[in-house]
């Protein structure tokens, strides 16, 4: 008997609230996108995969080659800036949220 074939290990990236609208949701709710974790994978690398298959996300994520203001990005419940930034390195087990920045006036 043959082993069973590795699973690839991914990144989830829970996209949720109204950001939905740009990974084919209805804008409520989440979603889970599963992004393939290679070698050397970063934080950017990841996104970057994501936003790749959805070309609204893509242009709603992403100012030039830096994040746009609109969508916050957090890396294990944190906040980018404060444990990660765009070019720290992934590993099993973390994970990637895309939550609707909310402004007021």
């Amino acid at each position: 008997m043959s082993p069973a074939p590795a699973t690839a290990a991914t990144i989830p990236v829970e996209v949720a609230s109204w950001v939905t609208k740009f990974v084919g949701g209805d804008g409520t709710g989440r979603r889970i996108l599963e992004e393939p974790l290679t070698p050397g994978a970063t934080v950017r690398s990841i996104l970057a995969g994501a936003s790749a298959k959805f070309p609204e996300l893509h242009g709603a994520l992403w100012h030039g080659n830096e994040l746009g203001e609109h969508i916050e990005v957090l890396v294990n419940d944190a906040v980018l800036g404060i444990d990660h930034s765009l070019d720290s390195p992934l590993r099993p087990g973390d994970r990637i949220t895309l939550l609707a920045q909310f402004m007021g006036g």
